[in-house]
């Protein structure tokens, strides 16, 4: 094992008592498409003892263009993204404890993996997730790590509480309407880069180097040969009711989560369903027969319903594909389970 880590060990900033801090480690990866693969499989080769990944979606053909850790079998079957990313990296490197958990990451599930984790990653698609995840580590004091790619463009920035400004200083209200990877597409290169830095302000933190980590909002244009570092310490706000001198976590608070939500430009909209988890695995399955043909793994069940399709998880959570509408998904789950 002294030899499998031992380029990174004479990297004098990390050197053996970093690695062994590494070993020790735990980081939550929240989202596993391409920063939350690219970045997984970078700390599992690290040697980053503990790895725990947390996503809503499965493995689909247009994630393989840039989503490095899956396979034409994991969309062909389609494998929830966490459950095909725990067996890629386990086979990459087999002393990590792994833990991957299909589920959508909400204030309630993401509470007690930030508590347990050293340092958070950044890998969703949306703002909301972001605002819960930023509330959250302010609540229990655990750095993370913003990160977003789309085209050519990147960002990232390390947020440690207490000591920077948080996500709800940089951003008064969530943006709305911005570009997406399948608005506007995305390229290999900027999803690369993002991780890199996201890395990089890992292993800092996780081998007691915090002093080393980046203090700014780093943006870049791969495509257009543009970088730009911005200073944000003076944007700190005492008034910021994320990490203020009042907190009130506003992004955890009961009327501030929704129960259907539109996928980042997908044409897809996910529900989250109290009946479909009264509704056991094998009654549904008996049930939507009656209507088509019913594809199922361990982890979900799909059916291609009039013009939708629609995947249904364990945890109560349907994405209906073919509208941006949630009112008409809720109106087709309705019309194929009787929700």
């Amino acid at each position: 094992m002294q030899e499998r880590y031992s380029r990174q060990t004479r990297y004098k900033p990390i050197g053996e008592e970093g690695q062994q801090k590494l070993a020790g480690s735990h980081v939550l990866f929240v989202g596993a498409g391409a920063l939350g693969t690219a970045g997984a499989e970078g700390l599992v080769r690290a040697g980053a003892g503990n790895i725990t990944i947390i996503d809503r979606d499965y493995v689909e053909w247009s994630n393989l263009q840039r989503q490095q850790l899956y396979t034409e079998d994991d969309a062909n079957n389609r494998l929830p993204k966490a459950m095909a990313a725990k067996q890629h990296l386990t086979s990459i490197n087999s002393d990590i404890h792994i833990e991957a958990l299909v589920t959508e990451g909400t204030a309630e599930t993401l509470e007690p993996l930030i508590r347990q984790a050293d340092v958070v990653i950044d890998a969703t698609d949306n703002f909301e997730t972001r605002m819960i995840i930023n509330d959250l580590a302010q609540k229990t004091k655990t750095p993370w790590i913003y990160g977003a790619c789309v085209g050519s463009q990147g960002m990232f920035m390390t947020i440690i509480p207490g000591v920077t400004p948080c996500l709800s200083c940089l951003f008064d209200q969530i943006p709305v309407g911005g570009a997406t990877c399948d608005t506007a597409g995305i390229i290999s290169p900027a999803v690369q880069i993002v991780s890199a830095y996201q890395q990089a302000e890992a292993l800092k933190l996780l081998t007691g180097k915090s002093g080393a980590v980046q203090r700014g909002f780093v943006t870049f244009d791969v495509w257009n040969n543009l970088h730009m570092k911005v200073d944000v310490e003076q944007i700190k706000r005492n008034e910021c009711p994320s990490c203020g001198s009042q907190q009130i976590y506003p992004y955890l608070q009961e009327w501030n989560m929704p129960k259907a939500a539109v996928l980042c430009g997908r044409d897809t909209v996910q529900v989250r369903s109290e009946a479909l988890k009264r509704i056991s695995k094998q009654q549904l399955v008996q049930r939507l027969e009656k209507i088509g043909k019913v594809e199922a793994n361990e982890f979900l069940l799909h059916i291609v319903y009039e013009r939708f399709r629609i995947v249904i998880f364990n945890d109560g959570r349907a994405l209906v594909h073919g509208t941006k509408e949630v009112k008409e998904a809720n109106s087709v789950l309705a019309r194929l389970i009787g929700m």
